[in-house]
C-alpha cells in the first residue's frame, strides 16, 4: 500500500490541478537576459526531429525566466512526477541535516539503526558510510531494490544492510535505489518527521513551492529515490537556488555554504578507469561522474529523472534549464541542449540582445504558445464502442460513448472504474477525484474502422494508446513510456494527503 504526506497544507489536495508557484521574475524577451531565441527554436526543432516528447521547457538566465512552454494538455500549474530527480531533493535534506548536526557523513549507516546491529554481520555492510550511499557507492555491483524488498518488505533499510556488498564501500559506483532510501531513512529518523515535513520550512516554503507530495513505502516513510511531484517552475526555483550556492535572491541563505559544490562534484567515477574504445562516447552525460545524488554533465551538473525529467544547472552560463518529458531518449535531450541551447545562452545579460532579432523572438513566442502533443485523427466515423482488453491485463475493458454533446471514456483499470471526458480533435482534461488520476483523453477514428484512444496520466510522464477493433470487440494497449516500478496506475499521480496530514 502506498500512502503519502502533504507537502503544502490545505490547498494541495485541490482537484482543479491549480497550484501557487514560486513566482520567478520574467524577462520581457529572451534577449533581455542574453538568450538567443533562434537557438531555442533550433533546440525545439532538434527534439522534434528525434521524436522526443517534451511536456515542458523552462530556461532561466540571470535570475529571470527567459523561455517557458508546455505541450498541451500539460500546463504550468500541473505537477509532474519527477522520478529520480527526487533524489536531488533528498540530497538537499541530507545537507541540511548535516549542517544541523543531525547526521555525520562519515558515520556508518548502521550506526543510525542500532536495533539491527546484531543482525548485520558482514564487515562491508557494517562499514558503509553515509557519504558512500550518498554517492551511490555502497559496494553493491547491481541494483538491489527487488532483492531488498523480497528480503525485508516492511523494512527496506534492514534488507539493504543484510545484503553484503561485493566490493568495499566507496570504491564502486552502482546506481542503486536503496542507497537513496537509506539516506532518506536516516534523515527522517534523526529529524523525527518525513522528508516533506522536514523540507517544507527549510526549502519548499522559502522557495514558494506550495504543492507536491512524496510517495511512501511503507506508510510514514518518504521513499527518497523517486515519487516527488512538483511543477516545472518549482524545479526551476530549486535549480536557481543551487546555481546561487543555496542563497535566495534577497540574500537569505537556505543551504549550508559550500554544500552545493560538495554535493555536485564527482565523488565517484561512473565509467571504468580504462573503458573500452568508444565507451565514454556511448555513455555520454552519464560518464562524467556522480556526486551526492547529482550527475555531473559535460556542462555543469544536473538532477536527473527517468523519461527526461531534468534540472540542468549551468554555472558558466548563469543558467538553469528544466524539462519534463515522456521519452526514452534522455541522451538525445541533452545532446540537443548542448548543441543548440548552450550557445544560445552566451549573450550579455541586460543589453537587450546580441544579434538575435525581434522577428526570431516573436516567432519563438508564437511557437511556445501553440505547443501541443498530437491527437488522433478523425478520418472515419466515430461511433460508440464497448471493448475488452486483448490480452487481458491491468486494463480490463474500455467503453466509448456519448454523454449529451460530449464523448466520455469509461475504463476498468486495476479493478477500479475510471471515467473521463474525451476530446475529438483536441485534449479533454478530467481532474483527479476519489483517488482517480488526472487524465487527458483524445479519441480518433482512422479510416480502417478502428477507434483510437490516447490517454495521458497528467501528473506523470506516461501516456498510453488504446487501439480498438469494433469488429472483434477487442482493444490492445501500448504505452508510449511504460511506468517504472510496481505501483498501481492510480498511484502514479500526485499522492493525496494522509488523514491528518
Amino acid at each position: 500500500m502506498t500512502t503519502t504526506t502533504d507537502v503544502t497544507g490545505p490547498t494541495a489536495g485541490a482537484t482543479t490541478g491549480a497550484t501557487t508557484g514560486p513566482g520567478l521574475p520574467r524577462a520581457g524577451t529572451p534577449q533581455e537576459v542574453g538568450v538567443d531565441p533562434a537557438g531555442v527554436s533550433a533546440f525545439l526543432d532538434d527534439v522534434a526531429a528525434r521524436g522526443i516528447e517534451l511536456h515542458s521547457l523552462m530556461v532561466v538566465r540571470g535570475g529571470r525566466v527567459a523561455v517557458e512552454g508546455w505541450w498541451a494538455p500539460y500546463g504550468p500549474d500541473r505537477v509532474h512526477l519527477l522520478y529520480s530527480l527526487s533524489k536531488s531533493f533528498t540530497s538537499t535534506a541530507l545537507g541540511l541535516a548535516v549542517d544541523e548536526g543531525l547526521v555525520d557523513l562519515d558515520a556508518t549507516v548502521l550506526s543510525y539503526f542500532p536495533e539491527l546491529d546484531d543482525e548485520v554481520t558482514d564487515p562491508r555492510s557494517r562499514a558503509m558510510r553515509i557519504r558512500d550511499v550518498a554517492a551511490m557507492a555502497s559496494g553493491h555491483g547491481a541494483e538491489t531494490l527487488d532483492v531488498v524488498r523480497e528480503a525485508s518488505p516492511q523494512d527496506l533499510v534492514r534488507g539493504f544492510l543484510l545484503l553484503p556488498p561485493e566490493r568495499d564501500p566507496g570504491t564502486l559506483f552502482t546506481y542503486n535505489q536503496p542507497c537513496t532510501y537509506a539516506l532518506a531513512a536516516v534523515v527522517q529518523r534523526r529529524a523525527g518527521t518525513t522528508l516533506t515535513e522536514y523540507l517544507t520550512p527549510r526549502l519548499f516554503a522559502p522557495l514558494g513551492i506550495t504543492t507536491g507530495a512524496w510517495q511512501q513505502e511503507p506508510e510514514g516513510q518518504d521513499i527518497g529515490w523517486s515519487g516527488l511531484h512538483l511543477t516545472t517552475e518549482s524545479v526551476a526555483a530549486f535549480g536557481l537556488l543551487l546555481l546561487r550556492d543555496g542563497v535566495l535572491h534577497d540574500g537569505r541563505r537556505l543551504l549550508p555554504e559550500g554544500w552545493v559544490a560538495e554535493a555536485s562534484r564527482a565523488h565517484v567515477p561512473t565509467v571504468a578507469a580504462d573503458p573500452p574504445a568508444g565507451a565514454e562516447r556511448r555513455a555520454g552525460d552519464w560518464a562524467q561522474g556522480y556526486g551526492f545524488q547529482y550527475w555531473r554533465s559535460r556542462h555543469g551538473f544536473r538532477g536527473d529523472g527517468a523519461f527526461g525529467q531534468f534540472c540542468l544547472v549551468l554555472p558558466e552560463q548563469d543558467s538553469v534549464v528544466v524539462t519534463t518529458a515522456g521519452t526514452q531518449d534522455m541522451q538525445g535531450v541533452l545532446d540537443a541542449a548542448w548543441e543548440h541551447l548552450l550557445p544560445a545562452l552566451g549573450g550579455e545579460v541586460g543589453t537587450g540582445g546580441g544579434d538575435a532579432d525581434a522577428g526570431a523572438a516573436d516567432a519563438l513566442a508564437a511557437r511556445l504558445a501553440d505547443l501541443a502533443l498530437p491527437v488522433p485523427e478523425v478520418v472515419g466515423d466515430l461511433a460508440e464502442a464497448a471493448l475488452v482488453a486483448d490480452p487481458p491485463g491491468r486494463l480490463e475493458r474500455v467503453e466509448l460513448r456519448r454523454a449529451g454533446e460530449r464523448w466520455v471514456v469509461e475504463a476498468t483499470v486495476d479493478g477500479a472504474t475510471w471515467l473521463a471526458e474525451a476530446g475529438v480533435g483536441s485534449w479533454a482534461v478530467t481532474e483527479p477525484t476519489d483517488g482517480r488520476p488526472a487524465l487527458a483523453v483524445a479519441v480518433g477514428a482512422p479510416a480502417d474502422g478502428t477507434v483510437v484512444v490516447e490517454a495521458a496520466l497528467l501528473e506523470t510522464p506516461h501516456r498510453l494508446r488504446l487501439l480498438g477493433d469494433r469488429t472483434t470487440g477487442r482493444v490492445t494497449v501500448a504505452w508510449h513510456t511504460a511506468p517504472l516500478g510496481r505501483l498501481e496506475l492510480a498511484s502514479m499521480q500526485r499522492p493525496l494527503p494522509t488523514v491528518g496530514g
